[in-house]
């Protein structure tokens, strides 16, 4: 759990540099999804942003994904629509999942906010059940608000 810690705290400056010189949105988010990807071997890592009353496909790191998702829907739908973070140790058991890889087992979306609404939402999936928890949201929460 420390260890974990102590990695969020590495990206975080990690990425507070990657950003710093940069202020092009989708090189940011595509450097941000790499980093992040390759830093815990996640399954998939990328963004969606908010477009009209769907979610559209943005910067990502992994397999093919579903292109466009409609609000309240599947996990990253929900996460928009509650205004939080969402953690989903076992996608099987969420109501509604959306499959876009068979082989996602778990799950967190994080949502970025602009004016207080979701604009974007970061979303990862992990080939293992249970991969996140409230280290993970507090790390990638704290990373998020750099865009």
């Amino acid at each position: 759990m420390e260890e974990k810690k102590q990695q969020y705290e590495l990206l975080y400056k990690q990425a507070k540099a990657l950003l710093a010189d940069e202020d092009n949105l989708i090189a940011n988010l595509a450097n941000l999804s790499s980093l992040l990807h390759f830093a815990f071997g996640f399954w998939w890592t990328g963004f969606y942003f908010v477009d009209g009353e769907r979610l559209v496909l943005g910067p990502f790191q992994g397999p093919l994904a579903c292109t466009r998702i409609p609000y309240g829907k599947g996990v990253c739908g929900s996460a928009w629509a509650q205004k939080k973070t969402l953690i989903v140790p076992d996608v099987e058991q969420f109501p509604g999942h959306i499959a876009c890889s068979s082989e996602s087992r778990s799950e967190i979306v994080v949502p970025i906010f602009r004016n207080g609404e979701v604009w974007a939402e970061l979303d990862i999936d992990s080939r293992e059940l249970g991969t996140f928890d409230e280290v993970d949201q507090a790390g990638l929460e704290k990373i998020v608000e750099l865009i």
